[in-house]
Protein backbone atom coordinates (compact mmCIF):
# COMPACT_ATOMS: atom_id res chain seq x y z
CA UNK A 1 0.00 0.00 0.00
CA UNK A 2 1.51 3.52 -0.51
CA UNK A 3 2.23 6.02 2.46
CA UNK A 4 -0.21 8.60 3.04
CA UNK A 5 1.12 12.46 3.85
CA UNK A 6 0.63 16.02 3.50
CA UNK A 7 1.83 18.71 1.53
CA UNK A 8 3.53 21.12 3.45
CA UNK A 9 2.49 24.50 1.48
CA UNK A 10 -0.61 24.80 3.91
CA UNK A 11 1.62 26.00 7.09
CA UNK A 12 3.06 29.01 6.28
CA UNK A 13 4.29 30.23 9.25
CA UNK A 14 5.07 26.67 10.60
CA UNK A 15 9.00 25.87 10.71
CA UNK A 16 10.03 22.89 9.36
CA UNK A 17 10.52 21.28 13.08
CA UNK A 18 6.77 22.09 13.37
CA UNK A 19 5.85 20.43 10.33
CA UNK A 20 6.48 17.38 11.01
CA UNK A 21 5.59 17.35 14.48
CA UNK A 22 2.49 18.47 13.45
CA UNK A 23 2.17 15.90 10.86
CA UNK A 24 3.83 12.90 13.00
CA UNK A 25 0.79 13.65 15.70
CA UNK A 26 -1.65 13.34 13.42
CA UNK A 27 -0.40 10.00 12.14
CA UNK A 28 1.16 10.69 8.75
CA UNK A 29 3.60 9.09 7.31
CA UNK A 30 5.61 11.12 4.96
CA UNK A 31 5.84 15.07 3.80
CA UNK A 32 5.94 16.96 0.51
CA UNK A 33 7.87 19.30 1.60
CA UNK A 34 7.62 22.96 0.60
CA UNK A 35 10.94 24.18 -0.98
CA UNK A 36 10.59 27.72 -2.82
CA UNK A 37 13.31 30.30 -2.61
CA UNK A 38 13.23 32.74 0.10
CA UNK A 39 11.54 35.94 -0.44
CA UNK A 40 7.60 37.29 -1.08
CA UNK A 41 4.96 34.37 -2.23
CA UNK A 42 3.99 34.55 -5.54
CA UNK A 43 0.63 33.36 -5.38
CA UNK A 44 -1.69 31.96 -2.64
CA UNK A 45 0.23 28.19 -1.33
CA UNK A 46 3.37 29.14 -3.33
CA UNK A 47 6.62 30.88 -1.80
CA UNK A 48 6.10 28.65 1.31
CA UNK A 49 10.05 27.24 2.17
CA UNK A 50 10.11 24.74 5.01
CA UNK A 51 13.27 23.54 3.50
CA UNK A 52 16.29 25.87 2.25
CA UNK A 53 17.67 23.77 -1.22
CA UNK A 54 20.23 26.34 -1.52
CA UNK A 55 21.77 25.84 1.95
CA UNK A 56 21.27 21.77 2.34
CA UNK A 57 24.15 21.65 -0.70
CA UNK A 58 26.49 23.83 1.40
CA UNK A 59 25.75 22.90 5.05
CA UNK A 60 26.07 20.05 5.73
CA UNK A 61 24.93 20.55 9.55
CA UNK A 62 22.07 21.54 7.95
CA UNK A 63 21.53 18.62 5.91
CA UNK A 64 21.92 15.86 8.75
CA UNK A 65 19.31 18.12 10.80
CA UNK A 66 16.48 17.76 8.67
CA UNK A 67 17.28 13.85 7.67
CA UNK A 68 17.88 13.41 11.37
CA UNK A 69 14.42 15.23 12.76
CA UNK A 70 12.03 13.71 10.43
CA UNK A 71 13.47 9.80 10.83
CA UNK A 72 13.56 10.28 14.31
CA UNK A 73 9.53 11.08 14.51
CA UNK A 74 9.41 8.17 12.08
CA UNK A 75 8.13 9.83 9.15
CA UNK A 76 9.85 10.33 5.28
CA UNK A 77 9.85 13.15 3.18
CA UNK A 78 7.97 12.23 -0.35
CA UNK A 79 9.58 15.05 -2.07
CA UNK A 80 10.82 18.31 -2.22
CA UNK A 81 8.49 20.52 -3.92
CA UNK A 82 8.64 23.86 -5.99
CA UNK A 83 5.89 24.57 -8.60
CA UNK A 84 7.07 27.14 -10.89
CA UNK A 85 6.67 28.64 -14.26
CA UNK A 86 9.76 27.11 -15.95
CA UNK A 87 8.98 28.52 -19.15
CA UNK A 88 7.89 31.57 -18.71
CA UNK A 89 8.12 34.58 -21.45
CA UNK A 90 10.23 36.10 -19.14
CA UNK A 91 13.73 34.95 -19.37
CA UNK A 92 15.02 36.14 -16.33
CA UNK A 93 12.12 34.52 -14.54
CA UNK A 94 12.61 30.97 -16.75
CA UNK A 95 16.17 31.67 -15.71
CA UNK A 96 15.39 31.91 -11.89
CA UNK A 97 13.11 29.07 -11.71
CA UNK A 98 15.15 26.59 -13.36
CA UNK A 99 18.24 27.42 -11.71
CA UNK A 100 16.07 26.66 -7.97
CA UNK A 101 14.82 23.73 -10.06
CA UNK A 102 18.38 22.49 -10.31
CA UNK A 103 19.63 23.43 -7.11
CA UNK A 104 16.51 21.24 -5.74
CA UNK A 105 16.79 17.83 -7.61
CA UNK A 106 20.93 18.18 -5.83
CA UNK A 107 19.16 18.90 -2.63
CA UNK A 108 16.94 16.05 -2.91
CA UNK A 109 19.75 13.78 -3.84
CA UNK A 110 22.06 14.81 -0.89
CA UNK A 111 18.89 14.28 1.55
CA UNK A 112 18.09 10.19 0.01
CA UNK A 113 14.37 12.00 -0.82
CA UNK A 114 14.90 11.28 -4.59
CA UNK A 115 12.36 13.15 -5.77
CA UNK A 116 11.05 16.39 -6.85
CA UNK A 117 7.56 17.52 -7.32
CA UNK A 118 7.41 20.70 -9.69
CA UNK A 119 5.25 21.72 -13.19
CA UNK A 120 6.44 22.28 -16.56
CA UNK A 121 5.43 25.55 -16.91
CA UNK A 122 4.33 27.25 -20.40
CA UNK A 123 4.45 30.31 -21.96
CA UNK A 124 0.47 31.45 -22.06
CA UNK A 125 0.62 33.63 -24.63
CA UNK A 126 2.50 30.69 -27.32
CA UNK A 127 0.24 27.69 -28.71
CA UNK A 128 0.48 24.06 -27.55
CA UNK A 129 2.90 23.33 -30.62
CA UNK A 130 4.92 25.88 -29.98
CA UNK A 131 5.35 25.20 -26.08
CA UNK A 132 6.36 21.90 -27.05
CA UNK A 133 9.60 23.00 -29.17
CA UNK A 134 10.19 25.24 -25.86
CA UNK A 135 9.44 22.25 -24.03
CA UNK A 136 12.32 20.46 -26.14
CA UNK A 137 14.93 23.23 -25.29
CA UNK A 138 14.34 23.41 -21.99
CA UNK A 139 13.57 20.19 -20.02
CA UNK A 140 16.59 17.48 -21.82
CA UNK A 141 19.04 19.17 -19.42
CA UNK A 142 17.16 19.20 -16.27
CA UNK A 143 16.25 15.77 -16.76
CA UNK A 144 19.80 14.75 -17.28
CA UNK A 145 20.16 16.14 -13.89
CA UNK A 146 17.97 14.05 -12.63
CA UNK A 147 19.54 11.08 -14.07
CA UNK A 148 22.84 11.80 -12.61
CA UNK A 149 21.73 12.01 -9.32
CA UNK A 150 19.13 9.60 -9.04
CA UNK A 151 16.42 11.69 -8.75
CA UNK A 152 13.04 11.10 -10.06
CA UNK A 153 10.95 14.58 -11.51
CA UNK A 154 7.34 14.33 -10.81
CA UNK A 155 5.01 17.17 -13.04
CA UNK A 156 1.77 18.04 -11.61
CA UNK A 157 -0.93 18.55 -13.49
CA UNK A 158 -2.60 21.31 -12.74
CA UNK A 159 -3.41 23.95 -16.28
CA UNK A 160 -2.71 27.35 -13.97
CA UNK A 161 -4.90 29.40 -15.94
CA UNK A 162 -7.08 30.42 -13.11
CA UNK A 163 -6.40 34.41 -13.35
CA UNK A 164 -5.84 37.00 -15.80
CA UNK A 165 -2.70 37.46 -15.08
CA UNK A 166 -2.53 33.07 -16.36
CA UNK A 167 -4.36 33.65 -19.12
CA UNK A 168 -4.91 32.93 -21.80
CA UNK A 169 -3.17 29.32 -22.13
CA UNK A 170 -2.11 29.06 -18.19
CA UNK A 171 1.19 28.17 -17.17
CA UNK A 172 1.66 24.70 -17.06
CA UNK A 173 1.44 22.83 -20.43
CA UNK A 174 1.68 19.17 -18.87
CA UNK A 175 -2.36 19.40 -18.04
CA UNK A 176 -3.74 16.82 -20.31
CA UNK A 177 -3.17 12.82 -21.40
CA UNK A 178 -2.50 13.98 -24.96
CA UNK A 179 0.25 16.30 -24.23
CA UNK A 180 1.76 13.39 -21.71
CA UNK A 181 2.05 11.09 -23.91
CA UNK A 182 3.77 14.02 -26.69
CA UNK A 183 6.51 15.03 -24.01
CA UNK A 184 6.84 11.12 -22.53
CA UNK A 185 7.86 10.19 -26.54
CA UNK A 186 10.26 13.45 -26.17
CA UNK A 187 11.44 12.42 -22.62
CA UNK A 188 11.62 8.97 -22.57
CA UNK A 189 13.25 8.88 -19.12
CA UNK A 190 12.40 6.78 -16.25
CA UNK A 191 13.02 9.50 -14.31
CA UNK A 192 10.52 11.92 -15.28
CA UNK A 193 6.75 11.40 -14.09
CA UNK A 194 3.54 12.79 -12.91
CA UNK A 195 2.57 14.08 -9.27
CA UNK A 196 -0.97 13.54 -10.36
CA UNK A 197 -4.04 15.70 -8.68
CA UNK A 198 -7.43 13.85 -9.65
CA UNK A 199 -9.25 16.87 -8.71
CA UNK A 200 -8.07 19.38 -11.76
CA UNK A 201 -9.79 16.52 -14.09
CA UNK A 202 -13.02 17.28 -12.86
CA UNK A 203 -13.64 20.95 -13.96
CA UNK A 204 -11.63 19.53 -17.71
CA UNK A 205 -13.98 16.88 -18.15
CA UNK A 206 -11.23 14.71 -17.78
CA UNK A 207 -10.86 10.78 -16.98
CA UNK A 208 -8.90 10.26 -14.11
CA UNK A 209 -9.20 7.02 -13.51
CA UNK A 210 -7.98 5.95 -17.71
CA UNK A 211 -5.00 8.37 -16.72
CA UNK A 212 -3.82 6.09 -13.36
CA UNK A 213 -4.10 2.89 -15.75
CA UNK A 214 -2.62 4.44 -18.98
CA UNK A 215 0.19 6.21 -17.15
CA UNK A 216 0.93 4.01 -14.36
CA UNK A 217 4.23 3.08 -14.43
CA UNK A 218 4.68 7.19 -14.76
CA UNK A 219 2.88 7.77 -11.37
CA UNK A 220 5.68 9.12 -8.92
CA UNK A 221 3.61 10.97 -6.53
CA UNK A 222 -0.12 11.46 -5.72
CA UNK A 223 -2.11 14.60 -4.87
CA UNK A 224 -5.22 13.91 -2.39
CA UNK A 225 -7.61 17.29 -3.52
CA UNK A 226 -11.21 17.50 -4.47
CA UNK A 227 -12.67 20.29 -6.73
CA UNK A 228 -16.27 21.05 -6.41
CA UNK A 229 -18.20 21.68 -10.09
CA UNK A 230 -21.02 23.82 -9.82
CA UNK A 231 -23.16 23.55 -12.69
CA UNK A 232 -25.77 26.30 -12.36
CA UNK A 233 -22.54 28.97 -12.78
CA UNK A 234 -21.35 27.15 -15.62
CA UNK A 235 -24.67 27.28 -17.27
CA UNK A 236 -24.41 30.90 -16.92
CA UNK A 237 -20.51 31.57 -17.52
CA UNK A 238 -19.25 28.73 -20.03
CA UNK A 239 -16.36 26.82 -20.33
CA UNK A 240 -14.23 29.98 -21.52
CA UNK A 241 -14.89 31.91 -18.12
CA UNK A 242 -12.42 31.80 -15.27
CA UNK A 243 -12.33 27.99 -14.01
CA UNK A 244 -13.24 29.57 -10.48
CA UNK A 245 -16.01 31.17 -11.95
CA UNK A 246 -17.75 27.74 -11.48
CA UNK A 247 -15.87 25.55 -9.39
CA UNK A 248 -14.19 25.54 -6.44
CA UNK A 249 -10.71 23.54 -4.44
CA UNK A 250 -12.38 21.67 -1.91
CA UNK A 251 -11.20 19.35 1.22
CA UNK A 252 -10.91 15.65 -0.02
CA UNK A 253 -14.83 14.52 0.19
CA UNK A 254 -16.02 17.96 -0.57
CA UNK A 255 -16.31 17.88 -3.91
CA UNK A 256 -16.68 15.56 -6.76
CA UNK A 257 -13.75 13.49 -7.15
CA UNK A 258 -14.59 9.91 -6.55
CA UNK A 259 -12.91 8.96 -4.00
CA UNK A 260 -13.46 5.25 -3.57
CA UNK A 261 -12.93 4.41 -6.89
CA UNK A 262 -9.81 6.71 -7.33
CA UNK A 263 -8.09 4.76 -4.81
CA UNK A 264 -9.83 1.32 -5.75
CA UNK A 265 -7.77 2.14 -8.48
CA UNK A 266 -4.54 3.02 -7.30
CA UNK A 267 -4.66 -0.30 -5.58
CA UNK A 268 -5.25 -1.77 -8.52
CA UNK A 269 -1.99 -0.74 -10.15
CA UNK A 270 -0.44 -1.79 -6.76
CA UNK A 271 0.39 1.94 -6.09
CA UNK A 272 3.39 1.65 -3.71
CA UNK A 273 4.36 5.24 -3.77
CA UNK A 274 3.77 8.33 -1.98
CA UNK A 275 0.04 10.19 -1.61
CA UNK A 276 0.16 13.70 -0.17
CA UNK A 277 -2.93 15.82 1.27
CA UNK A 278 -3.42 19.23 -0.66
CA UNK A 279 -5.31 22.16 1.58
CA UNK A 280 -6.76 24.76 -1.05
CA UNK A 281 -9.82 25.31 0.47
CA UNK A 282 -10.34 28.69 1.69
CA UNK A 283 -13.37 28.04 3.27
CA UNK A 284 -10.47 26.74 6.11
CA UNK A 285 -7.94 29.57 6.07
CA UNK A 286 -9.35 31.93 8.86
CA UNK A 287 -6.82 31.11 11.18
CA UNK A 288 -4.34 28.17 12.41
CA UNK A 289 -6.71 26.31 13.88
CA UNK A 290 -9.05 26.33 11.06
CA UNK A 291 -5.64 25.03 8.99
CA UNK A 292 -5.69 22.32 11.40
CA UNK A 293 -8.73 21.57 11.68
CA UNK A 294 -8.97 20.94 7.46
CA UNK A 295 -6.37 18.72 7.56
CA UNK A 296 -7.96 16.57 10.50
CA UNK A 297 -11.00 16.62 8.48
CA UNK A 298 -9.18 16.02 5.23
CA UNK A 299 -7.16 12.63 6.91
CA UNK A 300 -9.99 11.31 8.67
CA UNK A 301 -12.22 11.70 5.51
CA UNK A 302 -9.83 9.46 3.06
CA UNK A 303 -8.89 6.71 6.17
CA UNK A 304 -12.00 5.51 5.28
CA UNK A 305 -10.54 4.03 1.77
CA UNK A 306 -6.49 3.91 3.08
CA UNK A 307 -5.64 0.39 4.37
Amino acid sequence: MFHFGLLTAILDGWSFEEAVDTAAEMGFDCLEVACWPAGKAERRYAGVSHIDAERVLEDETYARHIVNYIAARGMHISSLAYYPNTMDPDPVKRDAAIGHLKNLIKASAKLGVGMVTTFIGRDQYKTVDENVELFKEIWPPVIRLAEECNVKVAIENCPMLFGADQWPGGQNLMCTPAIFRRLFEIIPSPNFGLNFDPSHYVWQGLDYIQTVDEFQDRLFHIHFKDIKLYPEKLKDCGVLAYPLDYMSPKLPGLGDVDWSAFISALNDIRYKGDAVIEVEDKAFEGSREDILKSIRLSKRYLDNFII
